[in-house]
């Protein structure tokens, strides 16, 4: 399908909610914050919904967001299994699936991921950080599920971490990655689901290649 095709399927989705609610695109546009001439391309077909957009609708039309993002044109199955098969690549296969899905923005990038992990290789060090991963670890395991290969590097990650398999330096880089996945401070808003994990599974992977390297020079 075209993207002009898929632009102008969900340009009538939102036309037929707004008639079904008796909303009016002005009215549409006081409730999200979203320029009323915005949303007219978007139902027109003449521009594509970003991820923002979409989650304002879908809060005020009371529609799941799921649902509006597969009409919007995002293919989130077919990307996914690519992504699964690429993960344990590098982390360009990551940010070259963001962009190629329109996710990817001036608001995500590497350092972004790496400045966090830096903050929690820190937190990591404190009994707080170390009970942190003890005890919400299994609980945000079963909560998200098997959503790509990076979960059972976690798992082995927190295997270790338990253990204490590892030097200092290399259980702490490990730690920050486990806290990364524990915490809902994300670069990527986890709305996006499964794509909101995609940083996480960034994280997880920096910090592999970071443990490697520092295995390599001892």
């Amino acid at each position: 399908m075209s993207e002009g095709r898929k632009n102008s399927n969900f340009g009538l989705v939102l036309k037929d909610l707004l008639k079904e609610r008796s909303l009016s695109m002005r009215k549409l546009s006081e409730l999200t914050d979203i320029d009323t001439a915005t949303i007219s391309r978007i139902i027109n077909g003449k521009r594509k919904a970003k991820l923002d957009h979409i989650k304002k609708f879908s809060k005020h039309l009371g529609v799941p967001f799921s649902e509006l993002f597969a009409a919007a044109g995002y293919d989130i199955e077919q990307k996914q299994d690519k992504l699964d098969s690429d993960i344990h690549t590098s982390v360009d296969s990551i940010q070259t699936f963001l962009e190629s899905a329109n996710l990817y923005d001036k608001n995500f990038s590497i350092t972004s991921v790496e400045k966090q992990l830096a903050n929690y290789e820190q937190f990591t060090q404190t009994e707080a950080g170390k009970e942190t991963i003890l005890n919400s670890f299994v609980e945000k395991v079963q909560k998200v599920g098997s959503i790509g290969p990076f979960i059972n590097n976690l798992k082995e990650m927190y295997e270790k971490f338990l253990l204490k398999k590892g030097t200092p330096a290399e259980l702490t880089l490990i730690g920050s990655a486990l806290i990364y996945f524990i915490l809902p401070v994300d670069v990527i808003p986890d709305y996006t689901f499964p794509i909101g994990y995609l940083d996480d599974a960034m994280a997880v992977q920096l910090v592999l290649n970071l443990v490697s390297i520092k295995k390599e020079t001892l």
